[in-house]
Formats: C-alpha cells, sequence, structure tokens
C-alpha cells in the first residue's frame, strides 16, 4: 500500500537548547530564513506525501501560525509590491493539508507515534522528527519508501556513529541482506556502547506499518520513563520483518548546538542567492584563524 500519511513529532521541550528555546519551539529556530520544520513538511511533500499530522504541545502554537495564512502579511506585501515575497509567504500555507494534535505530557516518542493512531487508521505511515535535518540533496525517504513497497514492511533509517556516542541513540542488531539494508535482528535504546550490538544508530525518519500501534500498546515504560518507540519497534521485529536502511548522508539533529550551527553553514553555503558570498567569507575567515 502507497504511504499517503506522515506524522510530525514536534512536542518536545528544546531543554538542549536553552535559553532560545524558554519561549520558542526548538522546531521553529531558523536556519537561514527557514524553520527547521518548514524542511522536515518540505521533505514530505517532495516525496508525494500531502496529509501530515504535527503532534505538538504547549507552547507550540507558533508552528500552526507558520503554515497557516497571514492575511495582514499578505495584504502588506501585496500593497507594497513585493510579490515574491507574497509567492512564498502563501506557498507555506498551501503546500499540505496539515493537522495538528497536542501530546499533553511529554510522555516520550512512542506515545507521540500512538496519539496519532486514529488519524493513520490502518495504513502504513512516514514517521519525520520534527529536529532532524536531512540534507535536501539526499533522497532518503523517496529511497526507504523504495524499500518500504518492496517488501511491504516497516523501514528505519540508521547511520554510522562513533561506538562512543551510541549510548545517545536506538542502536540495532542487524542481519545483512544488501550493502545498505540489514533486517533488524533486535534494538535498543542508548544503550552502553560496550553493550551495544552495533555502532549503527537510528535516526529521525522511519516508514512504519500499521501493526506499530498493536505494539505500542503492548510495552511498558522504558529508559527516562518514557514510551519508547524502539522498545515498539524491537516487539514489531518479533512478529514480522522490519528493516534498516543505512543513511550515508548530511543529517543534522538541530536540537543539538552544534549540529545547528553545522546546518545553517551547510544549507546557507548551497544557497544560489547567496552561497558563493558566504563560501568567501568562510575561507577568508579560515584563513585568519590560521594566521593567529
Amino acid at each position: 500500500m502507497k504511504v499517503k500519511k506522515a506524522i510530525v513529532p514536534a512536542a518536545g521541550l528544546g531543554t538542549r537548547f536553552l535559553p532560545a528555546t524558554k519561549a520558542q519551539p526548538k522546531e521553529m529556530l531558523a536556519i537561514v530564513d527557514k524553520p527547521a520544520i518548514q524542511y522536515v513538511v518540505e521533505e514530505a511533500v517532495g516525496v508525494g506525501i500531502n496529509d501530515l499530522l504535527i503532534i505538538s504541545g504547549r507552547g507550540k502554537r507558533t508552528i500552526e501560525d507558520h503554515f497557516d495564512r497571514s492575511f495582514e502579511l499578505e495584504y502588506y506585501l501585496e500593497n507594497k509590491g513585493k510579490f515574491d515575497e507574497l509567492k512564498e509567504v502563501r506557498a507555506i500555507s498551501e503546500m499540505a493539508s496539515i493537522h495538528y494534535i497536542r501530546q499533553r505530557d511529554p510522555l516520550g516518542l512512542g506515545h507521540a507515534v500512538l496519539i496519532a493512531e486514529q488519524h493513520v487508521g490502518n495504513e502504513p505511515f512516514a514517521c519525520l522528527l520534527g529536529d532532524d535535518l536531512i540534507a535536501e540533496d539526499t533522497p532518503l525517504l523517496q529511497e526507504m519508501l523504495a524499500v518500504h513497497e518492496r517488501y511491504g514492511r516497516s523501514v528505519v533509517a540508521v547511520q554510522e556513529v562513533p561506538r562512543q556516542d551510541i549510548h545517545l541513540y536506538g542502536c540495532i542488531q542487524p542481519e545483512w541482506a544488501e550493502d545498505n539494508l540489514a533486517r533488524i535482528v533486535s534494538i535498543v535504546e542508548k544503550p552502553d556502547p560496550e553493550e551495544a550490538p552495533s555502532n549503527l544508530a537510528v535516526i529521525g525518519r522511519y516508514v512504519l506499518t500499521p501493526e506499530i500501534f498493536d505494539a505500542l500498546h503492548q510495552i511498558d515504560p522504558g529508559v527516562g520513563g518514557e514510551l519508547q518507540l524502539t522498545d515498539a519497534i524491537n516487539v514489531l521485529a518479533r512478529e514480522q520483518a522490519v528493516y534498516a536502511y543505512v543513511f550515508e548522508g548530511g543529517r543534522f539533529d538541530i536540537g543539538n548546538k552544534l549540529d545547528y550551527l553545522k546546518a545553517t553553514v551547510e544549507l546557507a553555503q548551497r544557497r544560489e542567492d547567496m552561497g558563493e558570498e558566504f563560501g568567501s567569507f568562510l575561507s577568508d575567515f579560515v584563513q585568519r584563524k590560521r594566521l593567529v
């Protein structure tokens, strides 16, 4: 069955980015001039998914406002003859059918996915974490959807990380099927490096079959006292094949300050309107630092 819907969990408190996130959702932090979550929505729309459910929380109303019409702004832009800006602003509110539901308590990613059950129904769906950015020239989600269409099973994106960092992620035990595709034998949330079954870390892209909801109903709170999606995937992997797609492109966790800076630099440097000039600045900056 073709994937037509996506959910975007965006209810986290953003504590790693305080104080910037005290009154602003981390998903609304701008990468140059575009909020991070807009990149995520555009990624889904780019593969033909136009029905999105954003899982938000208290204090995140600006996400809804961003994807809504802004008649006062549009009126001002039109009267000032700023038609390029007007077209861009209107396109944001027209790019997809976006729905919202609040996760009332921070009970984990698994809980966020579970409250999307009624919206998704008995269909496969994509899940894109709202603070994970994938480089725009990387067709990760398209490739994951192709794997799902081939096998009819869930697909999880994974990436190699230094073993000392694996405690920050979910981690899989792989059974290799192809060079960049493995069946998940087991998956564990944030293992100690010495006990981790591999250095393949789960990142924020999933294509899930509706059976994941049955698995989520079966599990108890795990690491951090939260309902972990990782634990539900582990249950599902014992009942049917779940695949891990090994991703080697650019990925940025914009809840992490260093990754946020990397994303800003890399995406700015790729832009036609500023990339060349910004690249020259970066080269000059590096030269100046070498001379110090």
